[in-house]
């Protein structure tokens, strides 16, 4: 990979990328509640067969069959930056929007820039390095960048129409959980509370480097899981945080999800930074989204319930397969190098509704 090329001089006198932004990376989504009151009468619109995947249960992509053998996966993702390198600000961004394909279980096949920049703030020189980052990530993936569609935007905006491929039979929606299924997450939580602590300057250039590798790795494992017979349901781990695509999970299936903490991988150095402040807003727009249909154990720390709630910009695959198949799961995971994927939680009945159990 081309590594990013030295600031310019004009550059150098440019604001700084995460300045000019409102909130950064999936922290910048609409709060769980105000989406759900937004998006609550779209769901009655006529969807036509060939749809495999809609809006029904907040899915990662749409899927619509083209015939007995492929079936079209299209998502969208972007937003303003997450950190002031513009060269890593696109290469995340494009991981992100990536990642919803892969979720799914397919395999990418092209993309769309969507773009939008101040452009009397910002240089071209920035600009074309945050698309180059982009295009990076995009090649390493195999796609093309095929078009797009730029905008004069007061923000800085950046990110993918992703699209993909899957055999029908081996789409995973993340309502098809089942009671037993374990829960995998490939990837650590945390990249909140470092980017976070980023924007107050506070975080070192191992802290850095450590949510650079974390928010550009793709989430390559998704096609092979999906064709795996024991894992039933997928999803990623982005805005909402580990609890809020969890409880997806469990209200798609109608069932419920019980989290063991303990044994929720964290990136390293991320507790740390949230026992001295460093969370998100979004963290607490989160948990009072969603608040309410999870259960805590007593005495469950406030800095641990951020790290629940923590927005994970180009987080890891959220996988629920049955107890037999979690060898060949984690196998398929450190294949593609995610050698920190771990069990964090089961599937479960539930006879008050679909919830999120914390244990």
């Amino acid at each position: 990979m081309t590594p990013p090329l030295p600031p310019s001089a004009a550059a150098t006198a440019e604001p700084r990328l995460t300045s000019l932004s409102h909130g950064g990376g999936c922290g910048c989504k609409i709060a769980p509640g105000v989406l759900a009151d937004i998006l609550k009468d779209t769901a009655r619109m006529p969807m036509p067969p060939e749809l495999l995947v809609g809006i029904e249960t907040a899915d990662d992509a749409a899927v619509y069959r083209l015939n007995d053998e492929q079936a079209l996966i299209a998502t969208t993702d972007f937003f303003m930056p997450i950190v002031d390198d513009p060269y890593d600000f696109g290469r995340i961004a494009a991981t992100n929007a990536i990642s919803d394909v892969y979720a799914m279980g397919g395999r990418p096949i092209m993309a769309l820039a969507l773009v939008g920049m101040p452009i009397n703030v910002l240089s071209t020189a920035t600009i074309g390095r945050i698309l180059a980052g982009g295009e990076s990530v995009c090649r390493e993936a195999r796609i093309p960048i095929a078009g797009g569609h730029t905008i004069d935007s007061v923000e800085p905006i950046y990110g993918l129409v992703a699209l993909g491929l899957v055999h029908p039979d081996r789409v995973k929606r993340n309502a098809d959980a089942q009671v037993g299924d374990l829960l995998v997450l490939g990837k650590p939580l945390g990249v909140g509370v470092l980017s976070a602590a980023l924007k107050k300057g506070q975080l070192d250039a191992d802290g850095y480097a450590r949510m650079i590798a974390s928010t550009t790795r793709l989430n390559t494992p998704g096609p092979e899981l999906a064709a795996l017979a024991g894992v039933h349901a997928l999803t990623d781990v982005t805005g909402f945080g580990l609890a809020g695509h969890a409880l997806e999970l469990a209200r798609g299936a109608g069932l419920a999800v019980e989290l063991e903490w303990a044994g929720v991988p964290l990136l390293s150095g991320v507790a740390e930074l949230a026992a001295a402040g460093h969370v998100t807003g979004a963290s607490g727009r989160n948990w009072a989204g969603y608040g309410a249909d999870v259960a805590l154990p007593t005495g469950f720390p406030e800095t641990a319930r951020a790290l629940l709630t923590d927005p994970q910009t180009s987080g890891g695959l959220l996988v629920s397969c049955t107890p037999q198949s979690l060898d060949r799961v984690l196998a398929v995971f450190r294949q593609h190098g995610f050698d920190g994927a771990a069990v964090v939680g089961q599937v479960v009945a539930s006879d008050d509704g679909p919830r999120l159990k914390v244990r």
